[in-house]
């Protein structure tokens, strides 16, 4: 039977709707993300003044992020397991819960070592928390909407991104390092007793990691065409954006209030931006927007790494609007390359190795050849490894 006018000019509406069902769980989702996301990344902007009271070098500065990441590897591994014996909504709970509680203990941090320890349990705290979101957004919200939702999802960490320096330079003025940490810790608490008490999304259970799938996706091209590309498109971010501070205090003297206010403006064209990811994800496909995304970014970077100081502030401005636009493409990859129950499982495998190689090894190269060479060089290696994988996409094989 052929659909009449009204029905055809019915189906939009329709569709629209649906996906308008669904704002409001997303908005719980994109506060408990968007608190789960700063507690990672709050020590950027805090690491000058890390530095300089607790007298570390670059490298161990940079190191910092290697056992935040090396935190959240192990437990996005087994998150798994988590989400299939209490369930998606109650394992992001307890993610928001344990993150609180770990960034309070790091706020007690009087030496390397200690903060070392602290970075790896606000890793391992907050590394619960995403592969369930992903799970819980793909099962509720239909497969043509998921680049748009996926994106509202991650305005979350654009967000923390603009706010995180101006928070930290807030709290500065008034403030130990240690009272950021511990402001932030109760802030991560309240956020989960908001969604106990007013989410309801999630309520199923996940599926636990198994030999078999484990066997499965070592094998599978897929997979690790994946966490490469997770990888660079993390560190294209997160990591870049972790040693950015240092960059422009010790590497070209501003002043640290002066560098974390550049930061912050950077990131604000990002929350448009990954919008602006998930409609082309939608339209062009996820391999076609990581290639454009990867290549754009990497080689702003070495740009960033190799331009004149007085191009530094238009670079930092620029760079990051389209780094943020990996994430949408990059989930939205992830879940077209896995089957529907395993979803949560493809999540939990990809993305602990690509936090650890973007967030972790990363940020800890560029310190190392800071130490060796220069911030410049650091920069311009990093930019280039970006860049390179743009041309792994082409690699992926889509359901």
């Amino acid at each position: 039977m052929t659909p009449s006018p009204a029905d055809e000019a019915a189906a939009p509406a329709d569709a629209a709707g649906a996906f308008r069902a669904h704002l409001g769980a997303l908005a719980l989702l994109t506060l408990l993300f968007f608190l789960n996301f700063l507690a990672r990344i709050i020590q950027a902007p805090l690491l000058p003044a890390i530095e300089q009271e607790l007298a570390i070098s670059h490298a161990q500065a940079g190191s910092l992020f290697f056992f935040l990441a090396a935190g959240y590897f192990l437990s996005l591994l087994g998150s798994g397991f988590v989400s299939a014996r209490i369930g998606h909504r109650r394992t992001m709970i307890l993610s928001a819960a344990l993150t609180g509680i770990a960034l309070g203990a790091t706020a007690a941090a009087g030496s390397l070592a200690v903060l070392r320890l602290g970075q790896f349990l606000v890793g391992a705290a907050s590394g619960l928390y995403l592969p369930s979101a992903i799970a819980t957004i793909t099962a509720v919200v239909p497969r043509r909407h998921w680049g748009k939702a996926i994106a509202i999802h991650e305005v979350a960490p654009n967000a923390a991104f603009v706010l995180a320096p101006v928070l930290a330079e807030a709290l500065l003025s008034v403030v130990p390092w240690q009272g950021v940490l511990a402001v932030l810790g109760a802030g991560s608490l309240l956020g989960g007793a908001v969604f106990l008490a007013c989410g309801r999304a999630g309520a199923f259970a996940g599926e636990a990691p198994s030999f078999g799938p484990l066997r499965d996706l070592a094998r599978s091209r897929n997979y690790w065409v994946l966490v490469i590309l997770f990888g660079l498109g993390i560190g294209g971010s997160m990591g870049l954006y972790t040693m950015l501070p240092l960059f422009l205090v010790s590497g070209h003297g501003f002043e640290r209030v002066w560098a974390n206010g550049l930061i912050a403006f950077s990131r604000l064209p990002g929350v448009a931006a990954a919008f602006g990811s998930g409609w082309l994800t939608d339209r062009f496909g996820a391999g076609r927007t990581i290639a454009f995304v990867l290549l754009g970014n990497g080689l702003l970077t070495v740009g960033l790494g190799l331009c004149p100081a007085a191009w530094v502030p238009g670079l930092v401005a620029i760079q990051p609007a389209l780094a943020v636009c990996f994430f949408p493409a990059g989930f939205a990859a992830i879940a077209l390359a896995s089957p529907p129950a395993a979803r949560n499982i493809a999540v939990s495998l990809v993305t602990p190795l690509g936090f650890l190689l973007g967030a972790g090894a990363l940020p800890s190269l560029i310190g190392a050849v800071s130490e060796a060479v220069s911030f410049s060089a650091g920069f311009a290696a990093a930019g280039v490894l970006i860049a390179a994988g743009a041309f792994l996409p082409r690699r992926l094989r889509f359901r």
